[in-house]
């Protein structure tokens, strides 16, 4: 079983649903609650910039309409993805995968990248995010962790990078998990926490698999995940559980 440098608990875009997701401003507010590990999810501008956002269309979490990936890194740079949320982060912007690096470095904070491509470009996503992580992360004391849905986004991934570890995100947990774990190269599986029973995570760890899961909110659901042996969760309610 890989070595597992990563705390047991992370703050799902940054900081779940007290600050704009996807968001510097998320990652400060989480790492204020405690919480030494953030997850957020990238993705490519026109122009090839990783940037953070979760939807492929810009009118949930900004005031820009349309698809996100049409715009350039300069066009996206202007948007507004603090005022939806609420007035306090009113002009917050969308931030590049730099700038996470580098305030997560500067923190000692741990990163769960999400690869999360606009349709049709999930090997060219994988491939760029790989190596950005690879060249932005490169002074971190702890390797940042990919993560997709996107198998394909995965195999680039790791074709362009092969030493940053993986884990396979699934909504429903497949039947032959273990044989697309080997297939990818990914270190962990990381479900939906309803999906996952104690019987599931020990033959993963029996396995040699490590496992996250998404987004158990409740504590006492959270403190039976661990103490199934899930390795980190992944949660929005970052005032509710605190991270150990």
């Amino acid at each position: 079983m890989v070595d597992w440098p990563y705390p047991r608990h992370c703050a799902h875009r940054g900081a779940g649903k007290l600050a704009p997701e996807n968001t510097l401003a998320a990652m400060e507010v989480g790492f204020a609650h405690g919480y030494r590990m953030v997850e957020f999810d990238v993705k490519l501008s026109a122009d090839g910039m990783p940037f953070l956002l979760h939807d492929d269309t810009l009118e949930r979490t900004t005031d820009g309409r349309g698809p996100a990936g049409a715009l350039t890194w300069a066009e996206l740079a202007r948007l507004d993805a603090g005022s939806w949320h609420s007035r306090a982060f009113a002009r917050e912007p969308v931030p590049t995968l730099e700038v996470i690096a580098r305030w997560s470095i500067d923190h000692g904070v741990a990163c769960n990248v999400e690869i999360k491509p606009m349709p049709g470009l999930d090997a060219k996503t994988g491939t760029q995010v790989a190596l950005a992580a690879r060249d932005l992360f490169r002074k971190a004391a702890v390797p940042p962790l990919l993560s997709s849905f996107s198998e394909a986004s995965l195999e680039a991934a790791r074709a362009a990078v092969p030493g940053l570890e993986r884990a396979l995100l699934v909504e429903e947990i497949p039947a032959d998990w273990q044989a697309r774990l080997e297939r990818l190269g990914c270190v962990a599986l990381d479900p939906d926490y309803r999906e996952l029973t104690k019987a599931l995570v020990a033959s993963a760890l029996h396995a040699g698999y490590r496992v996250l899961t998404y987004t158990p909110n409740e504590p006492e659901v959270v403190a039976r995940l661990l103490d199934w042996g899930v390795d980190t969760v992944i949660t929005d309610a970052i005032d509710l559980i605190r991270p150990g």
